[in-house]
């Protein structure tokens, strides 16, 4: 008897499923999406598809942002694979381990959002900077940036930040944040909770 979907035996078709010792296979791959801040710079988009690649991904389809930048400047990639759940960890942590920013893995989103303010000298503390480190922080990634300085770049300026935070990470997200203030004498109100964005 033969397989309908391809003309292979039906018996040749079960033993591909099986492993060398004679059990079945653990996992079938399924279709995974990550989403990731690249710099824009030649080389970015390749040296973060390498560590998919290199761990077992089966590309399935980019999705490059290139005008539409995040708040630090950056660009978000879209990228859809098939790899198995082993495999698809393996390459979140090979991405990460790369010094990729991961913003979205698979269902791994930031479940949590914060919205915090910053008062000082902003712009002459370095904004980039700021953004930047808080970025850096594993715990949480800035999702929108609303800057206000009224009386011009040489006096105090105020930055409201939505941050969005894994969960159960929202307090190491402010606190790396409150680090961060005291570091550039900036006051920090946190957190503000029920305020759309």
């Amino acid at each position: 008897m033969s397989d309908a979907r391809d003309g292979v035996p039906e018996e040749a078709a079960d033993d591909e499923d099986a492993t060398p010792d004679g059990g079945r296979a653990s996992a079938t791959p399924s279709t995974h999406t990550v989403r990731l801040e690249l710099a824009d710079e030649p080389g970015q988009l390749l040296a973060a598809l390498h560590p998919i690649a290199d761990n077992g991904g089966n590309l399935l389809s980019i999705y490059h942002e290139r005008g539409n930048k995040t708040p630090r400047g950056r660009i978000p990639v879209e990228v859809d694979f098939e790899a198995t759940p082993e495999r698809f960890e393996g390459i979140v942590e090979a991405l990460r381990t790369e010094g990729v920013n991961v913003m979205q893995a698979g269902t791994e989103r930031y479940a949590e959002e914060v919205t915090i303010l910053l008062f000082g000298h902003l712009i002459d503390t370095d904004l980039s900077d700021t953004l930047s480190r808080i970025e850096a922080c594993e715990s949480a990634s800035v999702a929108d940036v609303s800057l206000a300085a009224p009386q011009g770049t040489e006096e105090a300026s105020s930055a409201r930040l939505r941050l969005e935070a894994r969960a159960g990470e929202t307090e190491a997200a402010v606190a790396a944040v409150r680090e961060l203030a005291d570091e550039k004498d900036l006051r920090l109100v946190e957190p503000l909770t029920g305020v759309e964005a």
